[in-house]
């Protein structure tokens, strides 16, 4: 309960009022039965009231100030004194209608109108009985409605149950009034002296500390006993609320300076948290000791947990800092110290697990199973740190999972492609808002173990910033004589990183700092062959497209040549990406057939497949002819594996030089600059007339203008080009090469041997000149890739013109 609020309309003044009104305070019984026996009026005006609710027999003071209000009370005063008095639905509302009001409200009487020292005019209202607005009769000057009386179902006198709540709600009012320090204790009198069962409860509903909303819907209880009830069960929950109150306050009651007023304050919201059903800090406190004695700590990071929990008991739970502490504390008790997996030491069985998930990668296979083999013979080695490099697809990312699975290891991955932050590494210090540990040791806590399998995917698309360079951070983390005691800036101490597998992903090497890519052991994972692609196909992308799209291996049979075909026609990369995306494209459209009961054949044949997947995409770069002089075909790598590559020379009448085309790069232009110089230099033993030099120029071109080009791999084509457009003399057919020069003829190796084979395979290349030292890269490579192809080992320029130019003229040769 709470003190009766003026309820204020405004503040204009009433003119020409009577103040000799009789004003009464409480309801008799007599009064009661009186008012119960007075007719209602059929018409009545309506005052809306604005935050407020009147029950019958309750006295109210309200200050009037609408026109309209003004209006209706002067010529209600002047007549009978009885006025309609309804609650708005919104009290912001200035202009109030009949859409903007209840439809039940109290019938009152005017009482008395005060006139205070201000100038406003205070109007004593006295509810009479409950109506309902039956029709609206007009807005003007202000709201009038035909009215029918709202009857109450009352109790029998002798309903002990009745006057059992009435009793209730008496001893509940007097307890609230002293609970409540800001209502008057001569209130008590007041209750005590209501003989109406009726009018105690409106008055007691009238005075409650309720919305209108609430008080509404008591008004509109018909049944007096259900409404007392009601009442009751309010009165009940604020008692509670005033009790639990006080309660709190006697406890932390007494003489208060700044530093006592904010631990009057902690004591409250503790007790709160208590009848709350929370837990208080002692018990937190408690919490994690009990779980820091199950941890594997070393006497120094025992000590610094203690040395911290302290710290944090003395700490006021209001300040910033204690959330702070409490985060770094558990993040602590989180973390696995010195908890480790049992590794699975059978190599059978690791071996079955690697074939099973991956085809092929016979060297990142062959690594892991030496690793687990003498781990097994001792067990204290330390675990390497692999960087699998390669181009995009061939399964650098997912054989982290197999390894993991292998050695019975739990697995993480984080990916630090873009990441251009040092902090994202090494945490922030935790004197900072919102500071967090690294990713590498949050990555230790959801393992939940010390030795995971920890694959750092794209190491080489790290960045720099302001914000420091997280290549340099890893420095500490990828070498073994510093990972056992790596340090977290969040941590503020040491963690032993020295157990976890690191294996690093990467597309380029060029882009890894030199310091962090010496610390890696580098496994080059090449491209696959047209053969190992139809293989993974059809053992490992097949089966989870047909899953995926719900389909069953009867349904959708794509055969060993038709796989062949997709391989070849639709795609074009080292990997296997594209060629899952595309049987995800043939399993959709069997699918479809499927489902709208087409006709399709399951077992695939071309047809089928370019029905579904349209035109073939790509033709294989195929060996043209040896027909015109200065074509030449060279061996070149790309991101997506090997491809041939033509370089066409044409000679016209000019003075010597040498122009070039084909969006090449400097590299590759510098090498058709040392090819010519050495012609120059050679001519006379090349058979070309040092005249035509001076009297013709020459011009380069790599076709597929629109494709950067640079590298030094195509020097001796660009050189054996040029000689056979001076010469008009043919190339050797099916002929292709690749190697650097020098300006003295001596031929270099270069990379990307296994790729630059696979395409000269597929462009039906029979022969391949490549330089001696790459004779070690060829020795590395499976005997089935190099079937049909006859390699030619070269040390010098002169051994390259005389296996590649022939001693016959080309058709239409040029006379120089």
């Amino acid at each position: 309960m709470a003190n009766q609020k003026i309820i204020t309309l405004d503040n204009l003044s009433l003119h020409d009022m009577d103040t000799d009104a009789e004003f009464i305070p409480l309801l008799s019984s007599e009064d009661e039965e009186e008012m119960n026996n007075e007719e209602l009026p059929l018409e009545l005006p309506i005052l809306p009231l604005r935050n407020m609710v009147l029950f019958p027999g309750v006295v109210i003071p309200i200050t009037a100030g609408r026109d309209k209000s003004i209006k209706l009370l002067d010529d209600a005063y002047n007549n009978d004194r009885t006025i309609g008095v309804v609650s708005q639905l919104d009290e912001e509302m200035e202009e109030p209608g009949f859409d903007d009001i209840y439809t039940i409200g109290t019938v009152a009487k005017i009482l008395r109108v005060l006139k205070l020292p201000d100038g406003n005019i205070t109007v004593i209202l006295q509810g009479k009985k409950r109506f309902e607005i039956e029709e609206r009769l007009t807005e003007e000057p202000y709201l009038k409605a035909r009215v029918r009386e709202v009857s109450e179902l009352r109790p029998e006198k002798e309903d002990s149950e009745f006057l059992a709540i009435i009793e209730s709600i008496k001893e509940s009012a007097i307890e609230i009034i002293k609970e409540s320090p800001s209502i008057p204790s001569e209130a008590t009198f007041a209750v005590r002296n209501i003989e109406s069962n009726s009018f105690l409860v409106n008055f007691v509903s009238s005075n409650m500390n309720l919305t209108v909303e609430e008080k509404q819907s008591l008004l509109k209880i018909n049944n007096l006993k259900e409404r007392a009830l009601e009442t009751l069960k309010i009165m009940n929950v604020e008692l509670q609320k005033l009790e639990l109150k006080n309660n709190i306050q006697s406890k932390v009651r007494f003489d208060l300076d700044q530093q006592q007023k904010e631990y009057f304050l902690q004591q409250q919201m503790k007790t709160i948290q208590e009848e709350l059903g929370g837990v208080s800090n002692e018990e937190e406190f408690e919490e994690m000791r009990v779980k820091a004695q199950s941890k594997k700590w070393t006497d120094k990071v025992k000590e610094h947990f203690e040395k911290e929990m302290n710290k944090f008991q003395r700490m006021n739970p209001q300040v910033a800092e204690f959330s702070i502490q409490r985060n770094y504390l558990e993040f602590m008790l989180d973390l696995p110290w010195n908890e480790y997996s049992d590794d699975v030491f059978d190599l059978k069985n690791a071996q079955k697990i690697l074939d099973k998930d991956h085809y092929g990668i016979e060297e990142v296979k062959k690594r892991v199973l030496e690793h687990m083999a003498v781990l097994k013979l001792r067990n204290d080695l330390r675990s390497p740190i692999l960087c699998l490099y390669g181009p995009p697809g061939v399964g650098k990312t997912s054989i982290g999972k197999s390894i993991a699975e292998a050695l019975g290891r739990e697995y993480v991955r984080i990916s630090l492609g873009g990441l251009r932050d040092e902090a994202e590494i090494r945490g922030h210090r935790k004197t900072y808002i919102g500071a967090m540990p690294g990713r590498i040791i949050q990555s230790i806590k959801k393992a939940k173990t010390s030795n995971p399998v920890f694959l750092l995917d794209e190491i080489d698309k790290l960045s720099t910033s302001y914000n420091g360079d997280p290549s340099s951070a890893l420095l500490e983390v990828l070498d073994p004589e510093q990972n056992a005691d790596f340090y977290d800036n969040f941590l503020e101490m040491g963690y032993d990183l020295s157990k976890v597998m690191f294996i690093a992903t990467s597309n380029s090497l060029s882009t890894i700092q030199p310091a962090l890519l010496d610390r890696m052991e580098v496994i080059e994972m090449n491209g696959y062959t047209v053969e190992e692609k139809v293989e993974i196909a059809k053992q490992h992308l097949l089966p989870k497209q047909i899953k995926e799209h719900g389909l069953t291996p009867k349904q959708l049979n794509v055969g060993k040549k038709q796989m062949e075909f997709i391989v070849s026609k639709y795609t074009r990369e080292s990997g296997v990406r594209g060629l899952d995306k595309k049987l995800a494209d043939l399993a959709r459209g069997v699918a479809k057939a499927i489902v709208m009961e087409e006709e399709y054949q399951p077992k695939m044949n071309e047809a089928d497949i370019i029905k579904i997947l349209g035109t073939p995409r790509f033709d294989s770069d195929m060996y043209e002819n040896n027909e015109t002089a200065g074509v030449v075909t060279g061996l070149a790598w790309t991101r997506v594996g090997g491809d041939i590559l033509y370089i066409e020379s044409i000679i016209s009448k000019g003075k010597g030089n040498l122009t070039m085309t084909g969006n090449l790069g400097t590299v590759m232009k510098e090498s058709a600059t040392i090819a010519l110089e050495y012609i120059r230099a050679n001519a006379e033993w090349l058979g070309i007339d040092p005249k035509v030099l001076e009297t013709y120029k020459i011009h380069v071109h790599v076709p597929e203008g629109a494709t950067p080009k640079d590298g030094p791999s195509a020097g001796i084509t660009m050189l054996t080009s040029m000689v056979s457009s001076f010469t008009q003399k043919r190339v050797k057919k099916n002929l292709a090469m690749t190697g650097e020069i020098t300006l003295r003829g001596k031929v270099l190796p270069v990379g990307g041997i296994k790729e630059k084979i696979l395409a000269a395979k597929r462009a039906n290349i029979k022969e391949i000149i490549l330089c001696k030292e790459n004779k070690r890269d060829i020795d590395e490579i499976k005997a089935e890739y190099l079937t049909g192809l006859t390699f030619h080992f070269v040390d010098r320029m002169s051994e390259v013109l005389d296996i590649a130019i022939l001693d016959q003229k080309v058709k239409k040769a040029k006379v120089l």
